[in-house]
C-alpha cells in the first residue's frame, strides 16, 4: 500500500509542478475512487508542506468522480478557399499524367562532385552551361520537355542565371509550361546524443525567403530531411524532430503561396533487408503525416518525395522490381492520406535504369493507389546526359538527347508502361550510390 502511495505521490507531484491536469490514475469506479481518495489522504497527512498543499487539490478531484473533457483544437482557417485552390492547381499540374520532376537543385559543392567525374572544373559558367543544356533539351528532339517534366527544382544560384542569349532560366522553363520550384532548406545538423542522426536547418527567415521566391517566379519548394537505418536508427527523436521540421516548413510555404514538397529521405546505406526498410518507412511517414495534420497543412496542396522501399546498398539478398514495388505501395497505403495529389520518388543512388524499372513496377503493382506515383530524380535523370556532354560544346546535342531519352522512359514508367529494350548505355546501368549522400 505504501509503495503504491509513494508512486502516486511521485506522479502527482510531477503533474502539479508541470501544471499538467491530473486526470485520475485509476478508472473511476466507486471502488477505485475510494481507493484513490484514501491514498491521497494518507499522503496528505504524511508529507510535509509544501508538497501536501500541491496534492490537496487532487483529493477533491478524485472525490468528485468527474473527468474533465479533453480540450479540442479549434479549426481556425489558415488558408482562404482561393489560396487552397491555387496550391491544389499547382500540385496537380506538376504531377499531371506522365509527368514528374527534374531535381536540378544540387548545391555548388554537389555539382562540383558531378563535374569532377567528367574532368570539368567547378565554375559558375560550367554549372550554368550544364543547366542550360538540360533546360533547352527540347531543341534537340521532336518532343517537348513538358511532355514528361511537370516541374523543375532550382538551386538559388540557378534561379537567377540565364541562357547564353540572356533569357532567365526561370522564364525559359515557364515558357515551356513547366512549373518552377526552389530548394529552401539550409542543410543538416547533427542531433546530439544520437548515432549521427540529423535534423534540417533553415526555418529562420524561411517566410521571407519564400515570399521573395514567389515574387521571382517559383511556385513550389523542396526541403530535404535525412534519416538512416542502423541498429538504433531511426530513433524516435530523429523521427519526431524531422517530422515537425517538415510540417513547419510546409505550413510556411503554403502561407506564401508555394506548394511544399515534403521529403523525408531514408538513406540506402547499410545491409538491411527490404522488410526493415519498409518498417522504417512506415514509421517515418506515419509521424510525418501526423505532424502535417497537427500543423494544419493543406494536404491537397502538397507533394511527397519519399525513398522507395529498397534493401540497403550492402544487402546481400537481391530483390526484384516487383517485390520492391509491392513493398513500396504497401508502405504508402498504410501511411499516406488519399488527399495527397502525388508521390514523387527520389532515386536514392539507384542507377538510371534501376530507378526507371522500380518506378514502373510500383505503378504496375495491383494494389489500389489513390495518388499519382511519379519521379523527382536528379542523378537518375542527369547521369547519362552529363557523361555524353563531358563539358564539350560539340557534345551539347548528345547530352540533350540522352536527357530526353531518360525523361521519356520515366514518363512511361510513371504510367506503368515502360518496356525495357535492353539497349541501355553504360551510364544508365551504373550505380549512382554515394555513402551518406549530401545534396
Amino acid at each position: 500500500m505504501m509503495v503504491g502511495c509513494l508512486q502516486l505521490a511521485s506522479s502527482a507531484y510531477h503533474t502539479a509542478s508541470l501544471g499538467i491536469h491530473p486526470y485520475p490514475f485509476l478508472p473511476l469506479t466507486k471502488r477505485n475512487t475510494r481507493k484513490s481518495r484514501g491514498c491521497l489522504r494518507i499522503l496528505h497527512t504524511c508529507l510535509a508542506p509544501p508538497h501536501s498543499k500541491q496534492l490537496s487539490f487532487l483529493v477533491h478531484h478524485c472525490a468528485s468522480g468527474k473527468k474533465k473533457p479533453a480540450a479540442m483544437t479549434h479549426p481556425f482557417p489558415s488558408l482562404t478557399p482561393e489560396q487552397k485552390k491555387a496550391l491544389s492547381d499547382i500540385a496537380q499540374k506538376i504531377v499531371a499524367e506522365g509527368k514528374g520532376i527534374l531535381a536540378a537543385d544540387e548545391s555548388v559543392g554537389t555539382m562540383g562532385n558531378r563535374l569532377k567525374k567528367i574532368s570539368v572544373e567547378n565554375t559558375e559558367e560550367n554549372r550554368r552551361a550544364f543547366r542550360e543544356l538540360l533546360f533547352t533539351s527540347a531543341s534537340a528532339t521532336a518532343t517537348k520537355m513538358s511532355d514528361s517534366v511537370g516541374g523543375i527544382i532550382f538551386f538559388h544560384e540557378t534561379l537567377y542565371q540565364s541562357t547564353k542569349d540572356g533569357v532567365l532560366f526561370r522564364k525559359l522553363v515557364q515558357d515551356q509550361n513547366v512549373v518552377v520550384g526552389i530548394k529552401v532548406d539550409k542543410g543538416t545538423a547533427v542531433l546530439a546524443g544520437t548515432d549521427g542522426e540529423t535534423t534540417t536547418q533553415g526555418l529562420d527567415g524561411l517566410a521571407e525567403r519564400c515570399a521573395q521566391y514567389k515574387k521571382d517566379g517559383a511556385d513550389f519548394a523542396k526541403w530535404r530531411c535525412v534519416l538512416k537505418i542502423s541498429d538504433p536508427c531511426p530513433s524516435s527523436l530523429a523521427i519526431m524532430e524531422n517530422a515537425n521540421v517538415l510540417a513547419r516548413y510546409a505550413s510556411i510555404c503554403q502561407q506564401n503561396g508555394l506548394v511544399p514538397i515534403v521529403e523525408p529521405e531514408i538513406l540506402p546505406d547499410g545491409d538491411h533487408d527490404l522488410l526493415r526498410c519498409q518498417h522504417a518507412t512506415e514509421k517515418v511517414l506515419s509521424a510525418v503525416y501526423k505532424a502535417l495534420n497537427d500543423h494544419h497543412v493543406y494536404l491537397e496542396g502538397t507533394l511527397l518525395k519519399p525513398n522507395m522501399v529498397t534493401p540497403g546498398h550492402s544487402c546481400t539478398k537481391k530483390y526484384t522490381p516487383e517485390e520492391i514495388g509491392f513493398a513500396t505501395v504497401t508502405a504508402l497505403r498504410r501511411t499516406v492520406p488519399a488527399a495527397v495529389p502525388g508521390i514523387c520518388f527520389l532515386s536514392g543512388g539507384q542507377s538510371e535504369e534501376e530507378a526507371s524499372l522500380n518506378l514502373d513496377a510500383i505503378n504496375k503493382c495491383p494494389l489500389h493507389k489513390p495518388w499519382k506515383l511519379t519521379f523527382s530524380y536528379g542523378r537518375a535523370l542527369q547521369a547519362s546526359a552529363l557523361a555524353a556532354w563531358s563539358g564539350k560544346k560539340e557534345n551539347v546535342k548528345a547530352g540533350q538527347q540522352a536527357f530526353c531519352k531518360r525523361a521519356q522512359i520515366n514518363s512511361l514508367a510513371s504510367r506503368g508502361k515502360y518496356a525495357p529494350s535492353g539497349d541501355s548505355d553504360t551510364s544508365a546501368s551504373q550505380s549512382l550510390f554515394t555513402a551518406s549522400y549530401v545534396y
